[in-house]
């Protein structure tokens, strides 16, 4: 019997998975994928957002913010990578430039003070590389650049190591409710006083599935990304961020942590949950919309490409409801912004619940992969035995620890997101063969 079985191994769920067991509750996490962030969470910007532009008054800005307070807290414990790069809202057209004094007011009044204008002259001075048909922005000095991977990762590390459990290639397929759940699962049944859906593309679904009917519907959302190669992040330092448009935050170009320079993302409407798929006129699209920015990309090489799925609903707000008799939490809805308010979230979930629980007193805090390109990488360390992958300089170590530990991979894209092996210049080309060699047997 566990206090609360957590459903979706994303971004949220882990995050949530960590803070119940921090504060002494029994958890299962349970993910129908072979790994962890293999849904919408393993594919986004990178992005710690300080919530300047969210919604006045939204459970999405305080889930951010509080959020963003507590990675800031905890990331030199977990090993998790922070860097400072500021972001830039630059107006392209004289109808963005006049929208910029209300950004700027906005961001005050969501208690993001250090928020001002800066003048075509001063981003210019800040970013020469810039193309000169820029008309002035919105300085935000409090936007970051983390790892999107590590830090779900770490927070699940943490509960693992500090009591929970976590079971993956596992699908909730249905569950019934006499005072707790009794969840059927394609690896078996399982019991729990309590039931949090982190679900995120599936959210909806296994809504109907616990409780016969459904809050919300999910609408995907596709965004296509295009990664230049790690020469093209020289040309930028700061994150530059669109004027806003009513349904998406528009596309950015930002630097990553991982040394590499990213476009993206789109918004597209579809049917699927599962198909990101890419195709070749919204990348030359977004290719030709970062070179129209950022001008001597015209020539850059491209390393990556690559599509995300943010679970949209049919309102902007997050989708988060507690049915008390049920003992059931859901944190639906939670798009692009969830990296920034996983922890916020999951802190909210928590005041929701209610427990009674004994707070760890002393917990155990593992360390991420060391994966960011301004951070010790282990290939600098003595005794890491050869590197494997020479794009993004992976060491034979680095895979090993991978494949072993409580939070081993399982499949290719989670050894990827735990060591970038296979990320670089070259796709894996020259260094496939040798992870087959070193993972054989031992991925799905």
């Amino acid at each position: 019997m566990f206090d609360v079985a957590v459903v979706g191994g994303g971004v949220v769920g882990c995050a949530v998975a960590r803070r119940f067991t921090l504060q002494g509750a029994r958890v299962l996490l349970l993910e129908k994928g072979a790994d962890i962030l293999s849904g919408a969470s393993k594919g986004n910007s990178a992005i710690l957002h300080t919530g300047f532009d969210a919604p006045a008054g939204s459970l999405e800005l305080a889930c951010m913010q509080v959020g963003y307070r507590e990675y800031l807290q905890i990331h030199e414990k977990l090993g998790l990578p922070l860097l400072k790069s500021s972001a830039i809202v630059a107006a392209w057209s004289e109808e963005q430039f006049a929208k910029l004094a209300g950004i700027e007011a906005a961001a005050h009044a969501n208690g993001v003070v250090d928020v001002r204008a800066i003048s075509r002259a001063e981003i210019l001075a800040r970013e020469p590389a810039l193309s000169g048909a820029v008309l002035g922005g919105v300085l935000v000095p409090g936007e970051y650049l983390i790892d999107p991977w590590s830090a779900p990762m770490a927070y699940l590390l943490q509960a693992l190591e500090n009591g929970a459990e976590v079971r993956r290639n596992t699908e909730v397929l249905s569950g019934s409710f006499d005072g707790t759940w009794r969840l059927q699962t394609s690896t078996g049944e399982v019991q729990a006083r309590a039931v949090i859906n982190c679900a995120g593309l599936f959210g909806d679904v296994l809504e109907e599935r616990l409780l016969g009917t459904h809050g919300f519907t999910i609408k995907p959302r596709k965004g296509q990304f295009v990664v230049f190669d790690k020469v093209a992040s020289r040309l930028l330092s700061a994150i530059l961020l669109p004027v806003p448009e009513e349904r998406t935050k528009g596309i950015v170009l930002t630097p990553t942590v991982f040394g590499n320079l990213l476009v993206g993302p789109t918004a597209e409407e579809q049917e699927s949950r599962e198909r990101a798929d890419t195709d070749s006129e919204t990348l030359r699209m977004l290719v030709d919309k970062a070179v129209e920015m950022l001008p001597a990309l015209r020539d850059m090489p491209v390393t990556a490409i690559y599509a995300g799925i943010r679970p949209a609903t049919e309102e902007k707000n997050y989708r988060v409801r507690h049915v008390a008799a049920q003992k059931y939490i859901v944190l639906g809805g939670i798009r692009s912004t969830g990296l920034t308010a996983a922890l916020g979230l999951a802190q909210h979930a928590w005041g929701l619940y209610g427990g009674t629980h004994t707070e760890v007193a002393t917990p155990v805090w593992p360390q991420a992969p060391r994966l960011a390109e301004h951070c010790a990488r282990d290939w600098r360390d003595a005794g890491y035995g050869e590197i494997i992958c020479h794009c993004e300089l992976v060491t034979k170590r680095e895979i090993e620890a991978a494949l072993a530990g409580p939070l081993p991979a399982q499949d290719w894209g989670g050894l990827k997101r735990r060591t970038r092996a296979g990320m670089g210049r070259c796709q894996g080309f020259y260094c496939n063969a040798a992870l087959a060699a070193l993972c054989a047997g031992r991925l799905a």
